[in-house]
């Protein structure tokens, strides 16, 4: 559904070390950001699909602003995790990949793809999909690890380190690489390509950007890593709608 065969192995294989990284309050980037991605969500009322669930923190924060969610994951632990935090009202394990979401035409009203297009190798089929399953007025609310933190670093943990700039920000690339923090390990995989490859698939599926965020984080004080992300984003937040 969300991940190719590559990603869909990486991700049940490191299912339970994702869980305790994701659902430890403080300890990755989300809650750094999460009160602005709420309020940018917004409040609502109608069917939402948490596309690529994982444990299912969004979808629990989607349930929380009135949506009727269904969350839906290719890996079936991460879906029976997310089930058992009562993440949803609905919950779906897609055993095709990103181009045969199984669900009906103009199912949902909202389509949440929170940091997970990056584990997908079919990008334009997946946006395809999702165009299906959206309903006419519907809004497809995307995150992705910002195109541009992906080819580069910091050179140090002060607040005011630089940012190297690595190799070419275009093409797309395969990226694997481990973190270690607060005596858990998480290690992650998946695909870097530019801002222009996204629009470029939202365009060819039939969808229409209509808000970018860059944010910054929520609460920076005190924190130098977060300090450095009040310089340059994070994470690229986009809206789109299908067009008539």
């Amino acid at each position: 559904m969300t991940k190719s065969s590559i990603d869909r192995e990486h991700w049940a294989r490191v299912a339970r070390d994702w869980t305790a990284w994701a659902r430890k309050p403080g300890h990755d980037a989300f809650w750094a950001y999460r009160d602005a991605l709420v309020a940018w969500i917004g409040r609502g009322s109608g069917e939402a699909l948490d596309l690529g669930c994982g444990e299912g923190r969004v979808s629990r924060e989607l349930t929380a602003l009135g949506y009727r969610v269904t969350a839906a994951d290719t890996v079936a632990e991460l879906v029976e995790i997310a089930a058992q935090a009562g993440s949803a009202q609905d919950y779906a394990v897609a055993v095709a990949d990103a181009a045969a979401l199984p669900f009906e035409d103009s199912r949902f009203d909202l389509v949440v793809a929170y940091n997970v297009l990056m584990d997908v190798e079919d990008v334009p089929g997946a946006l395809r999909e999702v165009r299906r399953v959206l309903r006419p007025g519907g809004t497809l609310m995307v995150s992705l690890v910002h195109p541009f933190r992906d080819r580069g670093r910091f050179a140090g943990p002060e607040p005011d380190a630089p940012f190297v700039f690595e190799g070419s920000y275009y093409g797309r690339e395969r990226f694997e690489g481990s973190e270690e923090r607060d005596g858990l390990r998480m290690d992650f995989a998946g695909w870097s390509q530019p801002l222009e490859a996204y629009a470029a698939a939202l365009e060819a599926a039939g969808l229409a950007i209509t808000s970018i965020r860059e944010p910054q984080p929520d609460h920076p004080d005190g924190n130098a890593l977060l300090q450095q992300w009040m310089r340059l984003p994070l994470f690229l937040w986009l809206k789109a709608r299908p067009l008539a």
